[in-house]
């Protein structure tokens, strides 16, 4: 699988990165390598079903004749959010055995059975960055230097020299280096002219996005604007929104209220209720 990990996941983290954007790699692993190319290796040893760790829940609706993924029982450890990009046919042989339990049971069953990992702490980093920062990985991996560049305020005003585009992220405070009468946060990142524009809490906050390579999942598709509730980020909490999708593989999410620091590169998940709707990558 080393091969393809590497090129599904770690070659696209770091060109996310590269282009100005904050991946979430959770995302590609289960759409490239979690679901699919550990699918079928199972279906080549004669397995009919993928079971993971996810706390998500998947039934089949009779009516429409999709299935559905659910959040977990346990809302506060729910996975549905890293999983929006699994297919009909993945859904179809993927099992959540967790998705109906809490931690604290999972924990119980675990060191019941004598598991030595029953008391593990929760996963929280990047599995393919170790003991480093992420941009030190991709500097090592890409065996190159990425170029300083200027900070400018949203008035084109120039504050200083960053470090490289690649060390920068939409809603970013800590790390800049930069004295000034209020605080700043990094707004966007240019590519183009290897910039950083900084601005106010203010500036990070807006209604709309737009998103591509969307995966749909209770619906074939959204054939007039609908009403959802919407993540932005795995640790947002979801926000009312009208979805309308716009071509086949783009859609547009328009808040109620402004939203602070949506990202390009991160994903848009849309809910109605517990159900997943589908989601895409913010453009």
């Amino acid at each position: 699988m080393a091969e393809g990990f590497r090129e599904n996941v770690i070659d696209k983290f770091i060109s996310a990165y590269e282009n100005g954007a904050t991946p979430n790699p959770c995302i590609d692993c289960n759409r490239h390598m979690k679901f699919e190319r550990l699918f079928k290796e199972g279906a080549r040893m004669g397995c009919d079903k993928v079971a993971t760790g996810h706390y998500a829940r998947i039934s089949y609706d009779e009516e429409s004749g999709r299935y559905i993924l659910r959040k977990a029982l346990d809302e506060s450890k729910d996975q549905s959010y890293v999983l929006y990009s699994l297919t009909q046919e993945q859904l179809s042989h993927a099992v959540f055995p967790l998705g109906e339990m809490t931690k604290d049971e999972a924990r119980r069953i675990a060191s019941d059975a004598g598991f030595i990992n029953a008391d593990k702490g929760d996963s929280q980093d990047i599995c393919f960055v170790k003991n480093e920062m992420y941009y030190d990985f991709i500097e090592r991996t890409r065996g190159k230097h990425y170029p300083e560049g200027d900070f400018v305020t949203t008035e084109g005003k120039v504050l200083g020299k960053h470090k490289g585009i690649i060390r920068y992220t939409v809603g970013q405070r800590k790390g800049l280096g930069i004295a000034y009468t209020s605080p700043l946060y990094v707004i966007k990142v240019d590519c183009d002219e290897n910039n950083v524009i900084l601005g106010s809490n203010e500036d990070l906050f807006t209604d709309t996005l737009i998103a591509k390579n969307i995966n749909l999942i209770s619906v074939a598709q959204i054939t007039e604007p609908m009403r959802v509730t919407a993540k932005v980020r795995y640790r947002h909490s979801a926000q009312n929104a009208t979805v309308t999708q716009i071509d086949s593989d783009t859609i547009k999410v328009v808040f109620d209220t402004p939203q602070r620091a949506i990202t390009k590169g991160q994903s848009v998940v849309l809910y109605d209720g517990d159900i997943v709707v589908g989601g895409g990558i913010i453009q």
